[in-house]
């Protein structure tokens, strides 16, 4: 055989082995990677677990306390109120409030047992929406609860209670309204929160509040709310858990400001 041609074989062959050994490298890393990537999500989820629940028959009277339109720095403010008094809430976040400084604030609330859940991107009248930008609007907010906690919302609050059918078909998430005292209004004084929440407080009620960024008169109204409401037997559970101890499947076309034993 000709030495050329030889050559040229040895030459096609080193070349032949010296991808194959690339290619090993390089599938090896991937696996690494995604090893590293699958790692990083059981730690995630490991670290952030979601609430246990008690059997429905362990729970007496129940109440959940809910907090709209954060992350916010006044959402630790409301963790530190709920903390001290050893209670549990349910935030519905906004998405585009879901920045990276306020990334230790929702895994707190997670770590202390509360849930979280989605008030759309830009809390926008949705009503007034195409099909495709409602979806968007979830699916953004979704996305980012899901990549801080390891969790899907399975409840949405609609931005100011606003609904319409093209809602409801779009969204997967059993909506949720509750009982309010318009304290997203700096008007509305502290001992008029406290009033109006006591006063609509009853076994399976959703309390609708906002931790709002500067919205200070909720988060010192809070200590009463929690104070009174621990004094007249209440137990304070998250929105996933008011179903649960009510033995309640939610439906969909509905809008949920209370959970009844059926």
């Amino acid at each position: 055989m000709n030495k050329y041609i030889k050559i040229a074989i040895l030459a096609a062959a080193v070349a032949g082995i010296t991808a194959a050994i690339g290619c090993a490298k390089q599938e090896s890393g991937s696996k690494k990677a995604d090893s590293s990537s699958k790692q990083e999500t059981e730690k995630q989820e490991e670290t952030l677990p979601k609430r246990e629940y008690k059997d429905p028959s362990e729970y007496g009277k129940v109440i959940a306390l809910t907090f709209d339109d954060g992350p916010s720095s006044t959402t630790s403010l409301v963790l530190d109120k709920l903390e001290e008094h050893g209670a549990v809430g349910t935030f519905f976040l906004i998405g585009d409030n879901i920045t990276d400084d306020k990334a230790d604030t929702v895994k707190r609330a997670v770590s202390l047992g509360c849930e979280i859940e989605n008030h759309s991107k830009t809390h926008s009248y949705m009503t007034k929406m195409s099909v495709e930008d409602i979806k968007a609007e979830i699916d953004y907010t979704n996305e980012k609860i899901v990549a801080l906690t390891g969790r899907k919302p399975e409840f949405f609050r609609p931005p100011y209670i606003d609904v319409n059918n093209e809602m409801y078909d779009a969204i997967d998430e059993t909506f949720i309204c509750g009982y309010g005292c318009d304290d997203y209004d700096a008007k509305v004084e502290i001992e008029e929160r406290v009033e109006r929440t006591l006063k609509q407080a009853k076994d399976g009620a959703i309390i609708l509040l906002h931790d709002a960024e500067g919205n200070v008169k909720t988060v010192a109204a809070l200590e009463k709310i929690l104070t009174e409401l621990e004094a007249q037997g209440y137990e304070f559970v998250t929105v996933g858990e008011l179903f649960h101890a009510k033995g309640v499947t939610p439906q969909e076309y509905a809008l949920y400001s209370e959970v009844t034993a059926q």
